[in-house]
């Protein structure tokens, strides 16, 4: 199933532009994956953070960050039920680096 057909199937459907935000954070290929959605929320905050993007400005930035934070636990609940616990200790370890003090 493609990621469109998938998120077109979602309930409640999201906004279109919140919807279109999302895809333009997605790599190909176009298939439905958790690691797709996570990976590309953990690109999406790594940017902002590198960038001082943390004010209310980038508040839509954020919340696609969080719709793809969500859609990689809905992805695996319809794919990959079993990998659940897997996936959310990965989004724990990898977001919550993004909040470790750098020596730059």
């Amino acid at each position: 199933m493609t990621r469109a057909r998938w998120r077109d199937a979602v309930t409640p459907p999201p906004p279109a532009a919140l919807a279109a935000a999302v895809e333009a954070h997605l790599a190909s290929p176009d298939e439905v994956t958790p690691e797709a959605y996570l990976e590309a929320a953990e690109r999406l905050l790594a940017a902002l953070l590198k960038d001082g993007c943390i004010s209310r400005e980038n508040a839509l930035d954020l919340l696609v960050a969080d719709a793809l934070v969500t859609y990689a636990f809905e992805a695996a609940s319809d794919h990959t039920p079993a990998q659940i616990i897997a996936l959310g200790a990965r989004a724990m370890v990898n977001i919550a680096a993004f909040a470790e003090p750098t020596d730059a």
